[in-house]
């Protein structure tokens, strides 16, 4: 098995033709020998945090509102938070557990302030993307993917409909130009 790409982003290259991920930015939440699990960052919902989970809604990072993880499961939740201090060296805390740096998942079904370590900003996905053992490597053998780094703001970004363009943007080489690609090629 290739090296885990968990804490990596993988976004959606030109040519992928799923309309689950077309122009996604998804952020790899565990990737090991049966499978990989991430989140889509640069899919918000209209449906408010306030709303679903309203003990969650005062740390929500902006905009305050769920948003679609993946076509897998739709009805379930995952928290992406990031914690106020540094976490324990093993990456887990107490009801936290380590994606990337201060990034990592939350037990929802707990009291925001009863997590160690303070989460300080959170964002709720409904939903997953999965892929069974290899299905990934395929996708990447393909082209359908670009591996790169995160940065932990990616997961909480504000403005997530840029996302994609803004991540493709920072990376360099060849790479960093299809950041313009057209959103509909037969217009250029």
């Amino acid at each position: 098995m290739p090296r885990s790409l968990k804490g990596r982003l993988l976004v959606a290259s030109p040519v992928l033709t799923d309309p689950n991920f077309d122009r996604t930015v998804v952020l790899v939440l565990e990737h090991n020998d049966e499978g990989a699990i991430g989140v889509v960052l640069n899919r918000p919902s209209d449906t408010m945090l306030v709303e679903t989970l309203p003990g969650w809604h005062s740390v929500a990072a902006a905009p305050g509102v769920v948003f679609v993880g993946g076509p897998v499961a739709p009805t379930a939740a995952i928290g992406l938070g990031v914690a106020a201090s540094a976490p324990d060296s093993d990456g887990e805390g107490d009801g936290w557990t380590r994606v990337l740096g201060p990034l990592g998942t939350v037990d929802l079904g707990r009291d925001p302030d009863e997590l160690q370590p303070v989460v300080r900003e959170v964002r709720v996905f409904a939903g997953y993307a999965g892929w069974a053992a290899g299905q990934l490597e395929g996708e990447l053998q393909v082209g359908g993917w670009f591996v790169v780094d995160a940065d932990v703001g990616d997961a909480l970004a504000s403005n997530p409909g840029s996302l994609w363009r803004a991540v493709l943007k920072r990376q360099r080489g060849t790479l960093s130009w299809l950041a313009n690609y057209p959103d509909d090629i037969s217009t250029n």
